[in-house]
């Protein structure tokens, strides 16, 4: 009878502690999806802003582009007009070259002489050269702000040592909630949400972030080269452009004006090099903000 009791006793002891096991191991999964839950969350918002900024970005170098281009252009139609005015002033001197500083006069009736150039022809063609080279000027000064805009967004727009923080958490987290869920399902406890979060967040594990800070970096460069041609581009128009430099050598216009066009053409070129790099970078953060996307979904 004594041994009858105590065989009672011990079953009645023994299943007042199996609950308090069982639910030991379901406090310990209930943890494990609370700190994933912590860690894992947030992340698609600060990838979101990355998406943003990269965005904005390719539009301000786009307009750099356009700018920069636009002062290539105008450039070029200015040595045109520079070269016609040059060859008007040839055939003065070839039709007339035996006057020495010829008055106003003397230039008007030399024009008649070769065809009836219009007396204000010189004059038309100058002013427009340099409103020609105060319109390359100005443009050059927008291209050369926008790509330092561009710079200093590109370099700032990238996976920062905190944000590479929070997804390694992540990661962690996943880690410990794999290895407790596995206890738990041979506990007999259900893991169906807790395989869920894991497979849909434990895909930071395998994602390349190296790809959005390179191309932040490329767009950083670029820009920076655009800025230093867009700025040494805007000196030079400004120099060509200035009545001393016109007055003067002639040759030394010539080859400060090329150098502009040229410089207007390198600012063009790193210009659209950053757009292209920002709108790629835009791309891959769409790849990884897809990882937290996912992840943020199981986790609600």
């Amino acid at each position: 009878m004594l041994c009858r009791r105590r065989f009672f006793i011990s079953i009645f002891c023994l299943g007042a502690f199996v609950p308090i096991f069982a639910h030991a191991d379901e406090s310990s999964l209930v943890d494990a999806l609370q700190n994933t839950y912590s860690a894992c969350i947030g992340i698609d918002e600060r990838l979101s802003d990355l998406k943003k900024m990269a965005g904005i970005n390719t539009a301000i170098t786009g307009v750099g582009t356009a700018t920069a281009t636009g002062a290539t252009i105008v450039g070029i139609v200015r040595s045109s007009v520079d070269k016609e005015l040059r060859e008007i002033l040839a055939k003065v001197d070839e039709t007339d070259g035996a006057t020495k500083n010829p008055s106003a006069d003397d230039v008007f009736a030399v024009y008649d002489k070769i065809g009836g150039i219009s007396s204000g022809r010189q004059k038309t063609l100058s002013d427009k050269s340099k409103s020609l080279g105060n319109w390359r000027t100005g443009l050059l000064g927008a291209s050369t702000a926008t790509n330092i805009a561009g710079a200093v967004i590109a370099g700032n727009n990238k996976i920062d040592g905190d944000l590479q923080n929070r997804i390694d958490e992540c990661i962690k987290s996943v880690d410990s909630l794999k290895t407790v869920s596995a206890q738990a399902r041979l506990d007999g406890l259900d893991v169906t949400e807790a395989n869920k979060i894991a497979n849909a967040c434990g895909e930071w594990k395998y994602a390349d972030l190296s790809v959005i800070n390179n191309r932040g970096r490329g767009a950083m460069i670029s820009s920076i080269v655009g800025a230093t041609t867009g700025t040494v581009g805007t000196i030079t128009s400004v120099a060509v452009n200035s009545d001393g430099v016109r007055a003067g050598d002639e040759q030394k216009e010539k080859n400060l004006n090329t150098a502009s066009n040229v410089l207007a053409g390198g600012t063009a070129v790193a210009s659209g090099v950053a757009t292209v790099f920002n709108a790629t970078q835009i791309s891959a953060i769409k790849k990884i903000a897809k990882i937290a996307e996912n992840c943020k979904k199981v986790l609600k």
